[in-house]
């Protein structure tokens, strides 16, 4: 999934729990859910983060290390400016676009 692309706002936002337990109807089994997600998206976005950082890594010394510096500090600000994994996860819950199961209740599924 592209995260630059995520409607997603980049501060935290007021929401209204009703809103988020209408599908598991606990606010625990939510946290449980949107938390695992987020680190799904930590990972994925660790992972391309450092797949483009390897593109600038200099395994010798020279005068163009300082320039291949700043352009991994330009990636590096890019990726913190991006919203956060729980945001990301939060927007993905609202809009319906995560799936999750609970063993326990089989009919509770989405």
């Amino acid at each position: 999934m592209d995260y630059r692309k995520s409607p997603a706002p980049s501060t935290t936002v007021t929401r209204n729990l009703d809103n988020l337990t209408q599908e598991t109807g606990n606010i625990y089994e939510t946290v449980i859910v949107v938390s695992r997600r987020a680190n799904q998206i930590a990972v994925e976005m660790k992972q391309e983060l450092n797949k483009k950082l390897e593109e600038f890594a200099s395994y010798s010394d020279n005068l163009e290390e300082v320039f291949e510096n700043r352009e991994q500090i330009e990636i590096s600000k890019f990726y913190e400016r991006l919203p956060k994994p729980t945001l990301i996860a939060l927007q993905e819950l609202e809009e319906g676009k995560i799936f999750f199961r609970n063993p326990e209740k089989p009919s509770r599924q989405k």
